[in-house]
């Protein structure tokens, strides 16, 4: 398995309410649009950048990058991990763990 899983500054909350969570972080805990479309929202919150995304809740996500995505992904779903979701244009997955934390993986070259 690779070891060069490394987490990325981004924290992903997927909820149904997503207009009402994007007030309550930036009007309640006061925190700065940084990155805003039609379906995400990326908010500085000073040591990570808080993602919004519309669709069905899950607790919150981290992220983490991986020099090779697809030996990422199989090594992981033979270590026990579920896919939860998957984005192959992207490419990125969401998988629960064996002890139930959901995080995401992306491919990304700067990791050696």
């Amino acid at each position: 398995m690779t070891k060069a899983f490394r987490a990325s500054p981004d924290v992903i909350i997927r909820t149904s309410k997503f207009d009402e969570a994007t007030r309550f972080y930036t009007q309640v805990l006061g925190l700065e649009v940084a990155h805003s479309t039609a379906t995400l929202v990326g908010l500085d919150a000073g040591a990570f950048r808080l993602y919004l995304e519309p669709g069905p809740d899950h607790g919150p996500v981290f992220d983490f990058r991986v020099p090779d995505f697809r030996a990422a992904k199989q090594a992981l779903l033979a270590a026990g991990c579920a896919l939860v979701e998957e984005d192959p244009a992207v490419p990125k997955c969401y998988l629960r763990d064996p002890f139930g934390l959901v995080f995401n993986i992306e491919q990304s070259p700067l990791i050696a």
